[in-house]
């Protein structure tokens, strides 16, 4: 019998350049990978015969590589993936980015950044990419059954410290007002060009554990933002891979209620987009599970609120009245602690005006026109003129309700008012409510406000 032929292993160049970038022999690099690895309880004993094997091309097995990209990486000062040290072995590359809830929080950086290096080159494969419902899912799984990362302070690289922390998230409050304003086509590259730029370099820096936690903290804030802004241009698949890595973020950070907050406001808000009225609940339940004793009235109320959505979509109206009267009796706790409130800042925004958007969606959608229409105008009324694509959102909810109402002149002049402030934002989810609209109108194509509804948008898009 023949012998089987031997598989030809191809030399690793990709570690080869970066040991004598880190100008690390390979005794020495052995060193490092044993010490780290014992930091993450791992009793690791490679020798300088180990890292030749490496670069002959063998690949180690289970934790390794994303050990050896660490202590790479410290040596380096600055965040190494394993695709870098050419041992990604398909882990790490096209339809797994960003996908993964990291166990640790070195794979946690290393998801992230390779997530916004990928965004910024405009890689095919996540432009391309399209949700699965178990994505969305199986994350906050994990996220329910494990606590926050025991340690994530690190002693290498550049110091980072609480004003580079407070500078990311004045950032991120400054962009998030841009973005209400104007659109994610607008300024969602800015974002990623940020994140890559100069986050994923705080990240791979040296912070003590208090000022690590509030950078975590900070960066899941900004990659749900950006997870936001890609579902408002267009790139649900792109979304959940945001919204992943800002949940798993939000563990490092060691911060319950953003977790949930990410659950319910972005997981979930992408699962009805996509009509997965199921996965709305789950997600939105997670959410109020998961953060039991850690959130605050405000956001038990955007947490339920989220769950009456599924229930609305699943046409079970009692259900969603049940959830809904729980959300308005805690928004209104909320709202009577006034200043004294412990609200952080990422729910502050929730508020009489939003939870009406809320339910006037609910309303919309178990086909109750006069609440739904009642709802659309308590939303309009509260919200500021700041809040420019929601006000657009609101105008279309209105003019929508109107329209199951067959008060067409009145759908038509609220859907006019939307089309004006959709002209300035740059929005793919103001496009797809106003597509929406139109299709609800199709039956009274033939009524004259309706023709001139048509040509206004004719004029507008020329």
């Amino acid at each position: 019998m023949a012998a089987r032929p031997l598989v030809a292993r191809q030399p690793n160049e990709r570690l080869q350049a970066l040991i004598q970038e880190a100008g690390c022999s390979n005794a020495g690099l052995a060193r490092r990978v044993n010490m780290c690895g014992a930091e993450h309880g791992l009793d690791l004993r490679y020798d300088k015969t180990s890292v030749a094997r490496w670069l002959r091309g063998q690949q180690p097995r289970g934790r390794a590589p994303a050990i050896i990209a660490e202590a790479l990486g410290r040596k380096l000062g600055r965040t190494v993936t394993i695709d870098e040290i050419g041992m990604a072995n398909g882990k790490n590359l096209a339809s797994g980015v960003g996908l993964q809830f990291s166990p640790t929080v070195v794979g946690a950086i290393e998801q992230v950044c390779e997530l916004w290096r990928s965004d910024v080159g405009r890689r095919d494969f996540l432009s391309g990419s399209s949700v699965a419902a178990s994505a969305l899912v199986e994350p906050s799984r994990d996220w329910l059954i494990t606590g926050a990362d025991s340690q994530v302070a690190r002693s290498v690289g550049a110091r980072v410290g609480t004003a580079d922390v407070q500078a990311v998230r004045a950032t991120t409050d400054a962009l998030v007002e841009l973005d209400h304003r104007y659109g994610s086509g607008h300024v969602r590259p800015v974002v990623v060009h940020y994140l890559n730029s100069v986050v994923s370099g705080l990240l791979g820096g040296s912070y003590r554990e208090s000022v690590g936690r509030e950078l975590f903290s900070a960066v899941a804030r900004l990659t749900e933002l950006a997870g936001y802004m890609a579902v408002d241009t267009g790139q649900p698949g792109l979304a959940q891979r945001y919204y992943i890595q800002a949940l798993r973020l939000s563990q490092a950070a060691d911060d319950r209620g953003y977790g949930g907050y990410v659950l319910a406001a972005s997981m979930s808000h992408l699962a009805a987009s996509l009509g997965n009225p199921r996965e709305i609940a789950q997600l939105a339940r997670a959410a109020q599970e998961g953060t039991r004793g850690h959130a605050t009235p405000r956001a038990e109320a955007m947490f339920l609120a989220a769950e009456a959505r599924g229930h609305a979509l699943l046409g079970d109206s009692r259900a969603c009245q049940a959830v809904a009267g729980r959300a308005l009796t805690a928004l209104e706790r909320a709202e009577n602690q006034g200043e004294s409130g412990d609200d952080p800042v990422w729910i502050r925004h929730f508020d009489q005006a939003y939870l009406a958007d809320e339910l006037a969606h609910c309303h919309r959608d178990l086909g109750q026109s006069e609440p739904a229409k009642r709802r659309a105008e308590e939303a309009l009324a509260g919200h500021p003129e700041g809040r420019v694509r929601r006000r657009a959102i609101g105008l279309l909810l209105l003019a929508t309700a109107h329209v199951q109402q067959r008060e067409i002149e009145e759908a038509c002049h609220a859907g006019t008012r939307a089309v004006e402030l959709l002209g300035n934002l740059r929005s793919n989810r103001g496009a797809e409510y106003l597509d929406d609209f139109q299709q609800r109108l199709e039956p009274y194509r033939d009524e004259s406000v309706v023709r001139e509804f048509g040509a206004r948008l004719e004029v507008q898009a020329a």
